[in-house]
């Protein structure tokens, strides 16, 4: 995407939830996680690209010693609707035996982090406790629910905090939705 395309696209677009609503919202899950997975040691799997800006905040705001790894699964790509799910990395840390905290960005339909999660479980993972920061109100039923969320969305197609429109402003620290 050209640079005046990006810019065209955020200017049009409707904010959503303001930087001070994503550090809100990012504590309350940092909190919870603490009070949730004290003591148990697990490893933490960021899904790219989306994840991470969600998981470089939230790691330094945990308590508890963790391993880190990540995973790259994804339905979208470039594209703004998903397709088949494409695995280009798996996590190099071994799982077996281990509680897995699962970060993603968003929840959308939630094809992809119920295939990853379950990618995971059979990879020998004792349990694995999913945290998004956000939750898109699809308005049907999803194939898993998130253990942990830091924000409901609107079902638009939304984009900042890590969340991108094709490939432009997962840098934004804020949340913006496309106009309809």
């Amino acid at each position: 995407m050209k640079p005046q395309e990006a810019e065209r696209i955020l200017a049009e677009a409707d904010l959503i939830c303001s930087a001070d609503e994503v550090n809100v919202a990012l504590n309350r899950v940092a909190s919870e996680l603490n009070h949730a997975l004290a003591g148990r040691n697990p490893v933490v799997v960021s899904v790219m690209g989306g994840a991470v800006i969600f998981t470089g905040q939230l790691l330094p705001l945990l308590t508890f010693p963790l391993d880190f790894d990540y995973v790259h699964a994804t339905r979208y790509g470039a594209a703004t609707a998903g397709g088949a799910l494409q695995w280009v990395v798996e996590p190099r840390t071994s799982v077996v035996g281990r509680t897995v905290l699962l970060l993603d960005d968003i929840l959308d339909e939630g094809i992809t982090l119920a295939a990853i999660r379950q990618h995971l479980l059979v990879a020998g993972a004792t349990e694995c406790i999913t945290a998004v920061f956000a939750d898109k109100a699809i308005g049907r039923d999803k194939p898993l629910k998130a253990d942990f969320v830091g924000l409901t969305l609107p079902n638009r197609y939304v984009f900042g905090y890590g969340m991108d429109v094709s490939g432009a402003w997962r840098n934004l620290p804020a949340i913006y939705a496309m106009k309809e």
